[in-house]
C-alpha cells in the first residue's frame, strides 16, 4: 500500500520595511486511503486550503498586500488514490511586494503490510477452551475445599451462620444468575430450516463455515493419498448425484447458495459426511454397502441434510449450554467431596450422566431428522424413496452376518437400524406425495420392501433346508466331510443388489452402485 506523506516547508519570518510577516501553523492535518495500484484523478489530491485561489506551482503576492497563500505540488499531475486534507491557519499583515514561497512537497512512501490476523473461529476457541474449563473447575473446587478444612471449627460456624442470615440475599443472587441465563437462552433461539424446528443456536452458522474450511483442509491433507481419480466412474456417479440433489432442491437457500464438491475416499470404511461448507466426503465401502443409486441418492440427501439445517452448530451449542452447567456441578463435586479419590469417582458418574441424559439422546434425534429431510430431498430429486428403508435393512443382516455385538439404542449415538427403518417406514407414504408433486414419473408397481423381504426369507428357507439335509447325511453316517465343504462354520446370505430390479444385472459396476445415473431416475 502506497500512502503520500505531506510536508509543508515555509519561512516562519521574512523581514521587510520596518515590518515583519509572519506565518503561523497552527494545524497540519493530512490523511490518505491509498491502494496498489494507481488511478487518475478527476480532482486535485489536495481538496482545500482555506483561501487558496488555486493550486499550481507558485505565486508571488500581489500588488495589494492581501492575504494570499500560494502552493506548489511536485507531482500535481498523478494522485495514488488519496484524499488529503489541509488545514492552515494564520494571519499576516503586508505593505508592499514581498515574495513569498510557501511549498508543499509530497513524498511517496512504501508501506509494506502484512495479511490481516484472523481470529479463530468461535466454536474451535471453545474446543480448545474446553478443557482448560474443566481443569480450572477442579483447582477451584480442591481449592474451597482445602480452604474450609483448615479453619477452625469456630469460623465455619461463624460462616454457616452467616450464610444462613443472608439466605435470601444469596437466594436472589441465584435468582437474578437464572434468569439472565433464561434471557440469554431465549434470544439465542432459532427456527431449523425445512422442519421449522425451534432450537437453540449459540454459534451462528458464519462461524461453522470458517471451521469447515479450517476442517476441510484437514480432511483434504489426511486422505491426500487415498482419494479416486476424477475419471473413476465411482467419482463420475457420486458428482451427478449430488448434483442433480442440488439442482432439484434449488427452493431451499442453504442448498443453492452452497458450492458442492465431492471427494471418493478408497477406503472399506461403510461411511460418509458432509460439511457446511459443501464438501462432501464418501468412502467407498459405502459405496459397495448401498445396492442403487436410489439408495445412494438417500443416503447423500440425509448427509446434506445434516449440512443445510446446521446440526452441527446446534449441537455445540447444546453442549456448550450443558457444559457450562455441568462446570457449576462440577466444582461443587471437587468443593464438597471430603477425598480425591470420591470427588474422581463423582467427576466420571457427572460426565456419563452428561453424555447418556443429554448428549447421545440429542444426537439420535438429530439423525431422525436428518432421515426424515434427506428422504424429502430424495423424493424431490425423484428417487424411490421406497429404497431408503431397504438400506437400513440391508446393513442389519449385514451387521448380523459380520457377527457385531448389538448395542442398545441408548448407548449410541445413531438410533437402531430397525428404529430407522420403521420411522423411514412411517415418512414413506409423505414421501411419495411429494415426489408426485414434482413432476416425477411414476414409480413400479413392485415395492423395493416387499421384493427384499421375499428374497430375505428365501434364502433363509433355502439355509435352513440346507442344514436339515446336512443333519440328515450326519444322523446316517454319509457326511463325513460335510463341515469341511459345507455351510456348517456360518451361513453368509448375500444381499440383494437391486430388489426391485428383474432386468440382468450390467457386466460393470461402479462399487456397490450400478451404472444408472440421476439422468435415468426420470426414465425409471
Amino acid at each position: 500500500m502506497e500512502l503520500m506523506c505531506v510536508r509543508l516547508n515555509f519561512l516562519r519570518s521574512i523581514p521587510t520595511n520596518r515590518q515583519s510577516f509572519s506565518l503561523n501553523i497552527r494545524l497540519l492535518r493530512w490523511y490518505g486511503v491509498g491502494r496498489s495500484h494507481q488511478q487518475d484523478c478527476r480532482t486535485s489530491c489536495l481538496q482545500n486550503v482555506y483561501t487558496s485561489r488555486s493550486i499550481r506551482g507558485f505565486e508571488r503576492i500581489n500588488e495589494t498586500g492581501q492575504p494570499s497563500r500560494a502552493l506548489f505540488l511536485s507531482r500535481p499531475n498523478t494522485c495514488q488514490n488519496i484524499r488529503t486534507n489541509l488545514k492552515t491557519v494564520g494571519s499576516h499583515q503586508l505593505k508592499g511586494n514581498v515574495n513569498i514561497l510557501s511549498a508543499v512537497t509530497l513524498h511517496k512512501q512504501h508501506f509494506h503490510t502484512s495479511g490481516r490476523l484472523q481470529a479463530l473461529p468461535a466454536p474451535l476457541l471453545w474446543l480448545i477452551l474446553k478443557p482448560i474449563q474443566k481443569l480450572l473447575a477442579i483447582i477451584l473446587g480442591r481449592s474451597i475445599r482445602k480452604w474450609w478444612i483448615a479453619l477452625p471449627p469456630n469460623k465455619q460456624l461463624l460462616l454457616r451462620e452467616a450464610a444462613w442470615r443472608r439466605r435470601w440475599h444469596l437466594a436472589g443472587g441465584a435468582s437474578g444468575l437464572l434468569v439472565v441465563m433464561a434471557v440469554f437462552l431465549l434470544t439465542h433461539l432459532d427456527e431449523s430450516p425445512v422442519t421449522g424446528r425451534t432450537r437453540l443456536l449459540v454459534f451462528s452458522r458464519e462461524n461453522f463455515l470458517e471451521l469447515a474450511d479450517i476442517t476441510a483442509e484437514g480432511y483434504m491433507e489426511e486422505f491426500k493419498d487415498s482419494f479416486i481419480s476424477p475419471k473413476d466412474p465411482r467419482q463420475q456417479v457420486v458428482e451427478q448425484v449430488v448434483q442433480h440433489l442440488a439442482q432439484r432442491n434449488q427452493d431451499i437457500a442453504e442448498i443453492s447458495t452452497v458450492p458442492w464438491s465431492v471427494h471418493v475416499v478408497d477406503s472399506p470404511i461403510i461411511n460418509a459426511f458432509v460439511l457446511p461448507n459443501g464438501k462432501v466426503f464418501i468412502f467407498t465401502g459405502m459405496l459397495e454397502a448401498v445396492a442403487d443409486v436410489h439408495q445412494l441418492t438417500f443416503i447423500l440427501g440425509h448427509e446434506m441434510a445434516h449440512a443445510l439445517i446446521g446440526h452441527s452448530a446446534e449441537q455445540a451449542s447444546m453442549s456448550h449450554v450443558v457444559d457450562f452447567l455441568s462446570l457449576i456441578l462440577l466444582t461443587a463435586i471437587w468443593a464438597v467431596c471430603p477425598r480425591d479419590s470420591l470427588a474422581a469417582l463423582g467427576h466420571w458418574i457427572q460426565g456419563k450422566l452428561v453424555q447418556f441424559m443429554f448428549d447421545r439422546p440429542y444426537s439420535r434425534k438429530l439423525e431422525a431428522e436428518a432421515d426424515q429431510v434427506g428422504l424429502q430431498l430424495a423424493a424431490k430429486a425423484c428417487a424411490d424413496v421406497r429404497a431408503g428403508p431397504v438400506f437400513w435393512q440391508q446393513m442389519e443382516i449385514s451387521d448380523q452376518l459380520r457377527g457385531e455385538p448389538t448395542v442398545p439404542e441408548w448407548l449410541s449415538t445413531h438410533p437402531s437400524h430397525r428404529n430407522r427403518v420403521n420411522q423411514l417406514d412411517r415418512l414413506i407414504p409423505q414421501a411419495l406425495e411429494l415426489r408426485s408433486s414434482c413432476d416425477c414419473p411414476a414409480l413400479p408397481a413392485t415395492d423395493p420392501r416387499a421384493v427384499f423381504s421375499k428374497s430375505v426369507r428365501l434364502l433363509l428357507d433355502s439355509v435352513k433346508e440346507r442344514e436339515s439335509a446336512d443333519e440328515a447325511k450326519v444322523k446316517d453316517g454319509k457326511a463325513s466331510g460335510a463341515d469341511a465343504s459345507g455351510l456348517g462354520g456360518g451361513v453368509f446370505l448375500p444381499l440383494p443388489q437391486a430388489p426391485f430390479s428383474t432386468a440382468p444385472r450390467p457386466p460393470a459396476q461402479l462399487g456397490g452402485v450400478l451404472t444408472p445415473t440421476p439422468q435415468a431416475l426420470a426414465s425409471k
